[in-house]
């Protein structure tokens, strides 16, 4: 009977590990695609966060509550809105104001915002996120 176990342990073993592997994989591209873009003409920053971290990189961080604020709220107002007219999945919400424009998506687990002037280019910054 203590075979059975510990044959059992070791299976467990074997099949969590590789799983880890995979998972951390799209993170770090998402997050070197999103140091990339970062470097793009007129993008202020970003903020990006899952279950269990967040990363905010901002040009300006006497701003990083409001931007919090304001990708989070948006983020969440996409959701119910979606639910509520039965649309089916938001693949990527635009948020203009006068002189910024916010684009925020979820990949995988990620909940990611990028701000920017509203000169910049968000499809190529779409493109570029999707390419991970």
């Amino acid at each position: 009977m203590a075979k059975k176990k510990k044959g059992v342990q070791e299976q467990i073993v074997e099949v969590a590990q590789p799983i880890a592997v995979e998972e951390t994989a799209p993170i770090n591209n998402v997050r070197a695609n999103l140091d990339e873009i970062k470097t793009y003409e007129g993008v202020i920053g970003y903020i990006t966060r899952n279950t269990t971290s967040a990363a905010i990189d901002l040009k300006d961080p006497t701003k990083i509550v409001d931007y919090a604020i304001l990708s989070s709220s948006a983020l969440d107002a996409s959701k119910e809105l979606t639910e509520l007219f039965d649309l089916g999945d938001a693949r990527s919400i635009i948020v203009e104001g006068k002189d910024v424009r916010m684009l925020s998506l979820v990949i995988d687990e990620n909940r990611i915002s990028i701000f920017m002037d509203k000169s910049v280019d968000s499809e190529r910054i779409l493109r570029k996120l999707h390419a991970t």
